[in-house]
């Protein structure tokens, strides 16, 4: 009889909102997936689904399949709503400009924008990989509020200097740097820049 698995000794939470770029979080949650210690809580945006569907050729079934507990946008009573809940933070990938301007004004109106609150207000890292070009007054003001408040504004920009193959190689780069951010011990990878 084999062992069971180590209990997780990391929560994170995952949001993938309606902004072009879902594969971004799609690469996170499933690079998480390979993290037996790593509890993943997904929460997809309605809109998100759509971008899927346009985006991906992955069914909800394989979105779902990748995080250990799925909620729903809808769900602010849900556990990763509260700052007793504890968490080593979140990840919006991508983060839609509607999005980053109800995490920046604190309306908490779903459980994306709940649960990122609640990471500002327990001081734990919050990462979002806004998407939106050219970017207007508005945006980024909300990005200067969010980095004000604590949170990390990180837009998904590739890397060129490790010459990517396939556009695989610039999810998994930005999903490198993403696990960096949140302190998650990774594999050594020849992808570092060691200087010239």
């Amino acid at each position: 009889m084999s062992a069971p698995p180590p209990p997780a000794t990391k929560r994170l939470v995952v949001a993938i909102t309606g902004a072009s770029g879902v594969r971004y979080g799609i690469s996170l949650v499933q690079t998480l997936k390979t993290y037996p210690f790593i509890e993943t809580h997904l929460i997809v945006s309605a809109s998100a689904w759509l971008t899927i569907s346009a985006e991906t050729k992955q069914t909800k079934d394989d979105i779902l399949a990748l995080a250990n507990v799925y909620h729903q946008p809808k769900a602010v009573g849900a556990s990763i709503a509260s700052g007793s809940f504890k968490t080593s933070g979140m990840v919006v990938a991508p983060c839609s400009m509607h999005t980053l301007a109800s995490i920046a004004h604190g309306l908490s109106d779903n459980l994306i924008s709940r649960a990122a609150d609640v990471c500002l207000k327990e001081r734990r890292r919050l990462i979002l990989l806004t998407r939106e070009t050219p970017l207007n007054l508005v945006h980024l003001r909300n990005m200067v509020a969010v980095t004000e408040m604590g949170g990390i504004i990180m837009p998904p920009v590739p890397a060129f200097y490790q010459n990517p193959q396939n556009i695989d190689e610039l999810f998994t780069e930005t999903t490198t740097r993403i696990l960096d951010l949140m302190e998650i011990q990774q594999t050594p990878t020849n992808k570092q820049w060691h200087g010239l």
